[in-house]
């Protein structure tokens, strides 16, 4: 997350903003090449960074992610606001690691009769496809898990101690 007192610290030692090492701080490289071309734009624009660094901070951090919408600080998607945290992580959406993927993972087998897809764990997790498939075929591999084919052809990964037997799955 991007500071505004870093930011100010920043606009202090590149002479009162005139170099634009805030700028560059905040991913605004083309203007803060502009900054040091033309000292802050004749310093009207160091000045002008003054008065708003705050909210070009904030802006920063809502265009690099790391601030939601609704103003409530987010990485890598995740809520970090406390109550919510706590309730995304006893609901199971929250993920730090693979644990709490793996843990995902099981949770939507186990609403799903034992099956889960790709698909499935990209929608609860808020991971990337690829992720997911890594995730689940490591699942595979250490016997946790089971790729199976359901009558449709859809490819799906079972967890055998979940398994609703009723559904019907050929092996791979």
């Amino acid at each position: 997350m991007y500071s505004v007192g870093t930011a100010y610290l920043l606009w202090f030692l590149s002479f009162f903003g005139m170099f634009g090492f805030h700028r560059f701080y905040l991913g605004k490289i083309p203007t803060g090449v502009l900054w040091m071309l033309t000292g802050g734009l004749g310093m009207f624009g160091a000045i002008y960074d003054f008065f708003t660094l705050r909210f070009q901070v904030e802006e920063a951090n809502r265009r690099h992610g790391f601030v939601g919408s609704n103003g409530t600080v987010v990485h890598n998607n995740i809520v970090n606001n406390f109550p919510q945290e706590l309730d995304q992580f006893f609901n199971g959406k929250r993920r730090d690691n693979a644990d709490s993927i793996e843990y995902l993972i099981l949770s939507e087998a186990k609403k799903n009769g034992g099956i889960v897809t790709a698909t499935d764990i990209v929608l609860a997790a808020h991971i990337s496809l690829d992720e997911a498939k890594r995730t689940l075929d490591s699942l595979v591999t250490q016997g946790y898990a089971e790729l199976k084919v359901r009558k449709t052809g859809t490819l799906v990964y079972a967890i055998p101690e979940l398994l609703d037997r009723n559904i019907p799955l050929e092996d791979i």
